[in-house]
């Protein structure tokens, strides 16, 4: 079997870290090496014992740069590629503005394809080698989305989302539509290679009762599968949840009373949340998860992640892609620092790169496959170089820490700072892109 060996600075992640002194929880290798092959890492350490015990691999030299594990994004839509930076509107405006017509376009399959082509190929570029993903109502967006991550290898995550009200007709399905196409649908791609399928209701203004009790009845049928939706994103979407739904206790419990909510589920945004929806996250294992950028670029509020860590939630972090406006995992940890700083929390940069790789792994329960460097982990690694603008490189004369670099990444950083990525150990970023 072909190897191939990685040279550069490596950082691997073991526990997340616990704060700025906690060099314990991580590896960090200044001329470090890792060996690929089969699509796993079989080693890695330094460069002179893993090169030892590598002969005749391939090697690549990415010195000075620094590989860490891929990033994972846990909230995201490839069907809102094209929409991404669209002027003016809050969350329920955006979705009747925006989203929707968008969405519309989904229902042909050729077009569908181009786009999910396009979106994971921007991921990549992004250093984004996994990511969690709705889909739109359309059974077909769902084969584009799994048909190319299978193309390029990618451990991915998504679902067809199921809405059956307050969305335009073409967009519409029904419970029963919407509990077979899933059904189906999660027979032919969970498990599938590196793919893995989410019960997708889209949240619960857009779904009945009878077509949520559908979803509660997918997630029970298939343990193993993820289940995604929103929850609490903006105060009007709250009360209006609350109208249609007067006998539940809360936001969440819409969710909870039909078996939604458990540790294998995704709830985006999770912003305005009352003390029993706190208790229930925290007694459930489920994992809100912060989209900074979206949550700024829609006026939505401030994520309270000191707040929900100190209950021992574990939360997950991303982009939210078409609201969010950024593919990059950098620049989510750029808006994601400064919407903690308004709360008096901090994001020390060891925790923030440890959130955005084994961080989101053990969210998804999958930190032994994603988000590591240890041997036996699926070769998804990206390599960053702090010096990639002008800027950056002049800021990083100054830098005289591997905490000062990442916090450089992190606030300077975006595609243009991810040199190389790799995914299940092939080289995917073109030489000539970013």
């Amino acid at each position: 079997m072909e190897k191939t060996l990685l040279r550069g600075r490596v950082l691997n992640f073991r526990r997340e870290p616990q704060g700025p002194e906690d060099t314990q929880s991580f590896d960090y290798f200044e001329d470090g090496a890792l060996v690929m092959a089969g699509g796993v890492i079989e080693a890695v350490g330094p460069f002179e014992t893993v090169s030892a015990q590598a002969a005749g691999a391939t090697v690549i030299d990415h010195r000075p740069n620094l590989l860490m594990a891929g990033f994972i994004d846990l909230h995201l839509y490839f069907p809102q590629v094209q929409v991404i930076a669209s002027w003016g509107a809050q969350l329920l405006d955006w979705l009747n503005n925006y989203t929707f017509p968008e969405e519309m376009r989904y229902g042909d399959a050729g077009h569908a394809d181009a786009m999910a082509g396009a979106f994971l190929d921007q991921l990549i570029g992004h250093g984004t080698t996994s990511a969690v993903g709705f889909c739109s109502v359309h059974r077909g967006s769902v084969d584009a989305y799994f048909s190319q991550a299978a193309q390029r290898d990618m451990r991915m995550i998504g679902g067809k989302v199921m809405m059956d009200r307050n969305a335009p007709e073409g967009l519409c399905d029904t419970p029963q539509a919407s509990y077979d196409d899933s059904k189906a649908l999660i027979g032919k791609w969970h498990g599938r290679g590196r793919a893995s399928y989410a019960v997708t209701p889209r949240f619960a203004i857009t779904s009945t009762p009878e077509q949520l009790e559908m979803a509660g009845a997918l997630a029970r049928e298939h343990p193993g599968c993820y289940v995604q939706t929103h929850l609490s994103e903006n105060r009007d979407e709250i009360a209006h949840t609350l109208e249609l739904y007067p006998k539940a206790r809360d936001y969440l419990d819409v969710y909870q009373q039909v078996g939604l909510l458990s540790g294998r589920s995704l709830l985006g945004h999770s912003i305005h949340l009352e003390p029993r929806e706190i208790d229930a996250l925290a007694e459930s294992g489920a994992h809100p998860v912060f989209c900074p950028t979206s949550n700024l670029f829609l006026g939505s509020g401030l994520f309270d992640e000191g707040g929900l860590r100190a209950r021992g939630i574990v939360s997950g972090i991303a982009t939210d892609i078409g609201a969010g406006t950024s593919y990059s995992m950098l620049q989510t940890l750029n808006e994601g620092y400064k919407i903690l700083q308004l709360q008096g929390q901090a994001l020390h940069p060891y925790r923030a790169f440890h959130w955005i790789t084994r961080g989101n792994a053990v969210a998804l329960g999958l930190e032994d496959r994603i988000g590591t460097l240890a041997a036996g982990s699926e070769a998804d690694v990206v390599v960053l170089d702090a010096r990639a603008t002008p800027a950056m490189a002049l800021r990083m004369g100054r830098v005289e820490t591997l905490a000062q670099e990442l916090f450089v990444l992190m606030m300077m950083g975006d595609d243009r700072a991810v040199a190389q990525t790799y995914v299940a150990g092939r080289a995917m970023k073109p030489a000539n892109r970013g």
